[in-house]
């Protein structure tokens, strides 16, 4: 972690802090909940949480208020609800690079289901990884540290996604 990085996690608890009372008058007895979402709203500007599955929103949103208050983890997204139509420049895109595919298809994607988010920074997907669990929501692929799906049984973890496990490794492309 950079010493940015640090000051700006700093200045995202205290500004949580600060807030609480606000928070406090606006929702009784979800104060801290209110609080941690606005802070994290400043501290990830470009962040966006539309289009996610109601459980994966609700999930998400609990998991990065306890990760913020009881453990000091900043929990942001990068990338959550993707339209077929983006996920599919994606695709296309990563089918002509070399290497593990890093891209489903639309029809395959949680993504484009709303069922998927990219976190950062890392060691809040760390966190998540550690404690995820408890909210439903699970890193599924070894190479990327940053994906988590919301699903209501632990997945098999993936090494990378477009594996099929059923009669051994394959890929889906």
């Amino acid at each position: 972690m950079t010493t940015r990085d640090r000051f700006l996690a700093a200045m995202t608890k205290v500004y949580a802090r600060c807030m609480l009372p606000l928070a406090h008058l606006r929702a009784p007895g979800h104060a801290r909940y209110v609080a941690c979402q606005w802070a994290l709203a400043v501290r990830f500007p470009a962040e966006n949480l539309e289009g996610l599955n109601p459980s994966l929103f609700v999930a998400f949103t609990t998991a990065r208020t306890e990760a913020f208050w009881c453990d000091g983890q900043l929990l942001g997204v990068t990338s959550g609800h993707r339209d077929a139509a983006r996920q599919h420049r994606m695709y296309i895109e990563d089918l002509s690079r070399p290497g593990l595919p890093k891209v489903l298809h639309p029809s395959e994607s949680p993504h484009v289901k709303g069922m998927a988010i990219d976190v950062r920074p890392r060691e809040g997907a760390l966190w998540l990884e550690l404690n995820g669990w408890r909210y439903n929501l699970y890193r599924t692929y070894d190479n990327e540290w940053w994906h988590f799906e919301y699903r209501t049984r632990r997945p098999v973890r993936l090494p990378f996604p477009g594996v099929r496990l059923s009669h051994g490794p394959k890929l889906s492309r």
